[in-house]
């Protein structure tokens, strides 16, 4: 039996960044849908000013979700995030976006 394991990217945006990170999500490719293993995704917008943004993915298990940071599915996911931060830092500017992963196995819902 599969247990189900959760990934939660916790993302920093600077306030001039934050338009273009909801334009990002909500013109996603949607790569991460036909990864094999993956359950379902939530993308939370903080409530309070200077909370992260969270994006939430559920997976059947560790190895689906390490599979997919590897893949090329990945890669395309996140192109024009990783696209905007290579011009800030060839700009020398600071970077729009942080991001910190933490992984999580549900023990009870």
């Amino acid at each position: 039996m599969n247990k189900n394991f959760v990934a939660i990217n916790y993302i920093h945006c600077t306030p001039e960044y934050k338009e273009r990170f909801e334009y990002l999500f909500g013109t996603r490719a949607r790569a991460i849908d036909t990864m094999p293993g993956f359950l379902d995704m939530h993308v939370l917008k903080p409530a309070k000013e200077g909370d992260a943004y969270l994006i939430v993915s559920y997976w059947e298990n560790e190895s689906a979700f390490q599979s997919w940071t590897k893949s090329e599915a990945f890669i395309e996911g996140h192109k024009r995030g990783f696209a905007d931060l290579a011009e800030a830092k060839a700009a020398g500017k600071p970077m729009p976006m942080t991001s910190d992963f933490k992984v999580y196995e549900i023990i009870a819902n």
